[in-house]
């Protein structure tokens, strides 16, 4: 973005040749008709015809910086926009331009782009279908930038109402006008409808089962969000998600409302029957909404639906209720490395520090956010590099002995850094993977619990530990309670990481198994599954087909041995688990031939999210950003600002009146017309040199 807006700027107040060399389009020079249009609708306006060219008055090598205005009483400086009077002398002109706008004589010829007064010109459109007649779209290119950079940045439309950010533009160039925030809402406005219609379009080619997460926060109006996510496999096995809708949860937003929102949503896409299982915040109004969904859904026979609590949620409140007994010296530290962050002295101080003491690499600036992450960090500097630490900090009385920690504190430190140690992995784990499943991430939370047992129970633990141990044991006592089921089982067990043998002891059941096997004969076995021939054809040979016949040798056995086994979920338990680095979509791309039917139901039931939100937007510092994002948008642009913004980070194309505009065409014409204005100027400046 940073990229675009610098050629913008260059095109802004960089001179160029009014006729630009043949066959070089410059992008922002209006030299088409423009179009009028209204923003609601795609017809054709009316085509304005050009003006006459005004004939000069007067001849003077100051008038060509000049413009005469409407009035025809004055002139205007294309530079700052001053006016003098018609018949103000051009010895007035002259000593304006020398004082105002120093080396304005060295622009030889040239003059000053500006946008056009009136309608403007349409931006670069892309055509999918050539021969489809594409309707051209109001929107001068300063404008459509300022939106991209508003999605972008996620930024509210009262960004554009600061006089500052328009004077700056005008300090440019005089003529810059910026369109009002009525008609920029309208404008994304539309590019939401038309985006969302692509998002329709994609969701109805879905044809396995959808999974859906709930996310709620509340904006600086006090108004309560909900952000509705949809994942899913697609046939190549790759795992999909897109998001639906960010919506307003209206009073008294209690589990009614969500539950309706949420209704209404579903429909709006028309996968309300597509919808496998459900991940939620756990809180209580949200629990209510998704279980009045589960009846409805049961009662319509649409097939089995779930909904689970969100597990880094759940591990985030684990993780703060260990803290809560440092957060003071935590506190103490995290001052100390701020000092460190905005000091180059004493950061590269503390770096020649930890060098000589063999403390361990430290890259600023270092991550000292009230997240999880940042939290353990600084946990982890006190912990490994305290002797420099603590040098720096008598070094530089303006960090004060405050700063310093006591023999207690550090012991603290010491034990709260070990005990915390594989919590601090679990999650780096589970932001890194590619692909967290619901049985990935219920193996890890056993081995929470298993920890936080041990802490309770060993003798070793001093007593401040084990009282927070005894809250961590609830909520994760909690969360076992509700995310066990026979879906989350099956869902376990369809990880070729963890089958039956790594599950948690809590989901491990033989009647879940039994209850397995019995869903996956109901609706998979022989179900929509077409037949395999049990030999090859000759047509598949002739067209070079991806069957070989050893292949085909090969399916005839994998179909004999099967046929000794119960089912394919029989044969499947009955080997060895994957490796735990296994790219679990990637074995069943590859395994799907060898249980065709178990495989579409894995495809089904590996969608079931194990967590309502992006796990690294809530143990790491980005996740505050998103948090100042939401807070400050208003109501008029949430909804817009934010989905425009997720759809175009997962690929999709930006559309107005469905109409694809063509960013990357558009920045090369700005490009060529950036080169060909700086070319022309220092062409200029080499003849004059001679």
């Amino acid at each position: 973005m940073v990229h675009e807006f610098t050629i913008l700027f260059h095109l802004l107040f960089l001179k160029v040749d009014m006729e630009p060399k043949s066959g070089m389009e410059v992008a922002l020079i209006p030299n088409i008709d423009p179009i009028d249009i209204g923003l609601g609708s795609s017809e054709k306006g009316n085509v304005v015809p050009p003006g006459k060219p005004r004939k000069k008055t007067m001849t003077s090598v100051y008038l060509k910086f000049f413009e005469t205005v409407s009035d025809g009483k004055s002139r205007r400086c294309k530079f700052c926009g001053q006016s003098y009077s018609i018949a103000t002398a051009t010895g007035n002109l002259g000593r304006h331009l020398s004082n105002r706008h120093p080396g304005y004589d060295k622009s030889g010829d040239t003059v000053i782009i500006s946008a056009p007064q009136g309608p403007q010109p349409s931006p670069i459109v892309k055509k999918h279908q050539p021969q489809l007649k594409t309707s051209q779209v109001e929107l001068d290119h300063l404008n459509w930038m300022l939106i991209k950079w508003l999605i972008l940045a996620s930024l509210p439309l009262s960004t554009l109402e600061e006089k500052w950010l328009e004077n700056s533009f005008k300090f440019l160039n005089p003529t810059v006008q910026i369109w009002p925030v009525g008609k920029f809402q309208a404008v994304l406005r539309e590019v939401f409808r038309s985006m969302r219609e692509d998002v329709r379009a994609i969701l109805q080619q879905v044809s396995s089962k959808v999974s859906i997460t709930l996310d709620f926060w509340t904006s600086y109006e006090q108004i309560l969000y909900m952000s509705i996510t949809c994942q899913w496999i697609d046939e190549h096995w790759s795992f999909q998600k897109v998001l639906l809708d960010i919506c307003r949860v209206p009073f008294p937003c209690a589990a009614a409302e969500i539950y309706h929102t949420l209704v209404k949503v579903l429909k709006l896409y028309n996968i309300e029957n597509k919808v496998f299982s459900c991940t939620h915040d756990d809180s209580p109004n949200a629990t209510q909404a998704c279980h009045t969904l589960k009846d409805d859904m049961d009662d319509q026979k649409v097939g089995p639906f779930c909904y689970v609590p969100c597990a880094a949620r759940t591990l985030n409140s684990i993780i703060n209720d260990a803290l809560r007994t440092t957060n003071p010296v935590i506190s103490k530290i995290r001052e100390f490395v701020l000092e460190m962050n905005a000091s180059l002295e004493i950061s590269q101080d503390f770096i020649q520090y930890t060098t000589a003491y063999q403390e361990g690499n430290w890259k600023f600036p270092l991550d000292a956010s009230a997240r999880w992450s940042g939290s353990y960090q600084m946990l982890d500097i006190a912990r490994k590099a305290a002797k420099s630490m603590e040098t720096v900090i008598r070094k530089y009385e303006m960090l004060g002995s405050r700063m310093l920690l006591n023999s207690v504190e550090k012991n603290a430190v010491s034990i709260m850094h070990a005990y915390l140690e594989p919590f601090f992995k679990t999650t780096t784990n589970i932001c890194t993977n590619k692909v967290p499943t619901i049985g990935l991430v219920l193996f890890f939370m056993d081995h929470i619990s298993e920890m936080i047992v041990a802490c309770r129970e060993s003798r070793h633990s001093p007593d401040w530990l084990k009282n927070a141990a005894e809250g961590m044991t609830t909520k994760a006592q909690s969360y076992n309670d509700q995310v066990c089921n026979v879906f989350t089982y099956m869902a376990a067990i369809l990880d070729p990481r963890i089958k039956v043998e790594l599950i948690p002891e809590s989901l491990n059941s033989e009647n879940y198994l039994e209850e397995a096997r019995s869903h996956f004969m109901r609706y998979y076995s022989t179900s929509h599954i077409p037949s395999i021939s049990g030999s090859y054809g000759a047509q598949e040979l002739e067209d070079g087909g991806s069957v070989s016949f050893a292949e085909e040798i090969a399916r005839k056995k994998r179909r004999a041995s099967m046929s000794s086994a119960t089912d394919e979920l029989t044969q499947y338990l009955s080997e060895p688990p994957a490796t735990i680095p296994t790219d679990v979509l990637e074995w069943w791309k590859v395994n799907s031939t060898r249980y065709p039917r178990l495989s579409m139901m894995a495809r089904d039931f590996l969608t079931l999210q194990a967590t309502s939100v992006a796990p690294e937007d809530l143990f790491c510092s980005k996740g505050d950003e998103i948090d100042k994002q939401r807070f400050s948008m208003s109501h008029e642009s949430t909804e817009t600002v934010l989905c425009i913004r997720s759809w175009t980070q997962c690929g999709m194309k930006f559309k107005y009146n469905s109409t694809e505009i063509d960013y990357e065409r558009l920045m090369e014409l700005a490009a060529a017309a950036a080169a060909a204005a700086s070319d022309s100027n220092g062409a200029g400046s080499d003849k004059k040199q001679k």
